[in-house]
């Protein structure tokens, strides 16, 4: 674990107790409070709670609550606790499977040491912000109610009565207002307004409260996922794509109130799971061969509308392949029944001679294709890859598991 100005960096699976003290950072009831309540909210996925306790999960990510800023960081087992490597293992692992949008981190005078996962998500929205500032924000029809000095629009006639018996000069009508206070705007001005709250004494703060004057009053609105799924994009919106996922991704997880009614949180947690089955989607695609085809979640039917799944299915010439990638670490331990007969089931719904188990690994190791019992043509083997190219993510291993398949 280290300390970097309240910033407490933690790796998956790791425990705290409320009451103790991390590298001079205290963890503290509150902050135990709110993450179960935090938890509770979402199924109970993120964390077990202990007595006393929270041990995390294969949850990566950051929790920000009243000025304790928690980063989970993935890594292997065997490997070094170096902070800096891993951050920047996840950050590279979301910018290739485009969960992250961005070249350069930070501003030029900012030491990395300051820097956490929140603050770069924050620094893409305004940076997205200021893009569109520039490039001139849209104009969208609303409806607008309201008293008027001229009819226009559609005269709601018992609310006029009731409130213009004495202003005979007024109308109160239903008429469209052509400006800036839509719902596009109205969303991206909630998530500027938590992104003030969260980083107030951080270099941040000032180039938020700059954009935000920038940017237009608009009205204030409840957001939910709902309202995210309801946008429709069309040609004069495509500009605002980008902001708008980073906006649903911050709106969605903030938590107001979460915990005694005082403390107010932000979590981005990502399934390091799903996070490790993207990247190798990603790295796979990203490899230029002939005859080399790529597809990821294809399903097919099983049993009684029941279908199965497999993380990645490869076509390479008259060959089909199967992998199953698994974010664990397999030294000492073979896989467990239930993923081979999963793995026996791919072969053959999908005509595979060959199927793979793959685990991240320090160490690169040829794998062994065994055939099951009984029946020669279908095969598995455990792929060990590692996922560093010195200290950074190693960006070769489409071409490696490539060369893995090939290896039987």
């Amino acid at each position: 674990m280290s300390k970097r100005k309240n910033i407490l960096q933690i790796f998956e699976h790791s425990t705290l107790y409320y009451g103790r003290e991390y590298n001079d950072i205290t963890f503290k009831e509150k902050h135990f409070n709110a993450l179960a309540k935090l938890n509770q909210l979402h199924n109970n996925q993120y964390f077990t709670i202990l007595h006393k306790g929270i041990k995390f999960s294969q949850y990566v990510g950051v929790i920000q609550i009243d000025g304790l800023t928690i980063e989970i960081l993935p890594k292997i087992d065997g490997g070094a606790s170096d902070e800096i490597l891993w951050q920047k293992v996840l950050i590279n692992m979301l910018r290739a499977t485009r969960r992250l949008k961005v070249n350069k981190v930070g501003q030029a005078n900012v030491s990395k040491q300051q820097i956490h996962l929140l603050d770069i998500y924050f620094e893409w929205f305004l940076n997205e912000i200021q893009l569109l500032v520039h490039q001139g924000l849209i104009k969208q029809y609303r409806s607008n109610k309201g008293n008027v000095r001229a009819l226009k629009g559609k005269l709601e006639f018992a609310s006029h009565l009731n409130r213009n018996l004495i202003h005979k000069e007024r109308f109160f009508t239903a008429h469209q207002v052509y400006d800036y206070d839509h719902q596009i705007h109205q969303i991206l001005a909630l998530a500027l307004d938590i992104i003030s709250q969260f980083s107030s004494g951080t270099y941040l703060y000032s180039k938020c409260k700059t954009v935000q004057a920038d940017f237009p009053e608009v009205s204030w609105i409840n957001v939910s996922d709902s309202t995210f799924k309801k946008l429709t994009p069309n040609r004069k919106t495509q500009p605002y794509k980008s902001a708008l996922e980073i906006a649903r991704l911050i709106i969605l997880n903030f938590a107001p109130n979460i915990s005694s009614g005082k403390e107010n949180m932000l979590a981005l947690l990502f399934d390091m799971n799903s996070l490790w089955e993207e990247y190798v989607l990603t790295m796979l695609k990203a490899v230029q061969k002939e005859d080399l085809v790529v597809k990821g979640q294809e399903s097919k039917s099983f049993w009684n509308g029941i279908k199965i799944r497999p993380d990645i299915v490869i076509h390479k010439s008259d060959k089909t392949f199967v992998i199953d990638t698994k974010w664990k670490n397999i030294v000492g331990y073979k896989p467990s029944t239930n993923d081979l007969r999963q793995m026996y089931v791919y072969n053959e719904y999908w005509g595979s001679n060959n199927a793979l188990l793959l685990y991240p690994s320090l160490e690169t190791e040829k794998p062994e294709f065994i055939a099951f019992e009984g029946d020669e043509n279908h095969k598995c083997a455990l792929g060990k890859l590692n996922i560093l190219d010195g200290d950074k993510l190693n960006e070769n291993i489409g071409v490696e598991i490539l060369e893995m398949l090939q290896s039987d």
